[in-house]
């Protein structure tokens, strides 16, 4: 195939979305900062981005989903403020301009 042929794909912009991550706790000095904006392809889940992150910041590697692909036990992850176990878990659906929270799990007495 030569470079001749047109680009069939669509705008690159649209293949991506623009999402807000708010991290908390550990997460945020693990992170270095409170909040990010990052893009992921148009189709990624709340499972896409926490792989995604554990990805980029290797000291979150194993903190956010276990092997299986599922949220962390006790960690709270929320998509606008309402948690993701309520929704559809890690396969829930993120639209653009989205906000995900992630918490640690929380210990105390």
């Amino acid at each position: 195939m030569t470079g001749d042929a047109p680009d069939a794909r669509p705008d690159a912009a649209s293949d991506e979305k623009e999402l807000e991550l708010r991290f908390f706790a550990t997460f945020r000095a693990a992170v270095g900062q409170k909040e990010l904006h990052r893009a992921f392809d148009a189709d990624a889940t709340v499972g896409d981005v926490l792989a995604g992150i554990e990805s980029e910041y290797p000291e979150l590697a194993g903190e956010l989903l276990d092997d299986d692909g599922d949220i962390g036990p006790q960690l709270s992850v929320l998509k606008n403020g309402r948690e993701v176990v309520h929704l559809n878990g890690p396969e829930t659906e993120l639209d653009a301009g989205d906000r995900v929270s992630v918490f640690p799990p929380v210990a105390g007495g």
